[in-house]
């Protein structure tokens, strides 16, 4: 079910967007083949835009994350959030391109427990940084660092969540309509 939008700005095309926001606009149309809906709503501010994407590619690309450990990440913060656009989306990107275990994903869709030990500790560990808003338990960092992780991925979690709090809130107020690259995906919490 898409959410009932809240916001009534239109979402701008490369036409009609800002210059900072028009770049980011025409980056995505020739490395994706489209401009993602999350995208045009979120051009209406060219900061929010910017900002998601300039952390967004940091987690990506300079994160101590392996790419199916990154889905966990994001999905899991999509999923506490209850970001129906951002589940469809990642939900694809995990299947097809960071290959995410197809157990791994069902659970994560499903809220039930990743049948890997690792990936279960680090989707644990980002429901416990959502949940106490940044303040784990001295225990709860140690249980995380002897799965194997390191603290410099502790603030890494904290980038994706601030990412993805920008990308799920603007979803939930614009009501962004799931693009047909993402629709097989579709998400509604269980």
């Amino acid at each position: 079910m898409t959410p009932i939008p809240l916001l009534t700005l239109p979402p701008k095309s490369v036409a009609t967007a800002e210059p900072t926001a028009k770049t980011a606009l025409e980056s995505a149309q020739k490395n994706l083949g489209f401009i993602p809906n999350m995208y045009a709503n979120m051009a209406n501010s060219p900061g929010v835009l910017a900002t998601y994407l300039t952390g967004y590619d940091f987690f990506r690309n300079a994160s101590a994350f392996t790419p199916p450990e990154q889905e966990v990440v994001l999905l899991t913060i999509s999923a506490f959030n209850e970001c129906t656009y951002c589940m469809a989306a990642h939900s694809m990107i995990a299947e097809k391109m960071s290959k995410v275990p197809p157990a791994a994903l069902q659970a994560l869709r499903k809220g039930t427990p990743l049948p890997d030990p690792k990936l279960q500790a680090l989707a644990g560990f980002t429901h416990v940084m959502l949940s106490s808003r940044g303040m784990p338990s001295a225990d709860q960092i140690r249980e995380f660092l002897s799965a194997g992780f390191s603290e410099r991925q502790v603030l890494e979690i904290i980038l994706a969540i601030a990412v993805k709090t920008l990308s799920n809130y603007s979803n939930h107020v614009f009501g962004t309509r799931v693009d047909a690259a993402f629709s097989a995906y579709r998400w509604a919490k269980g």
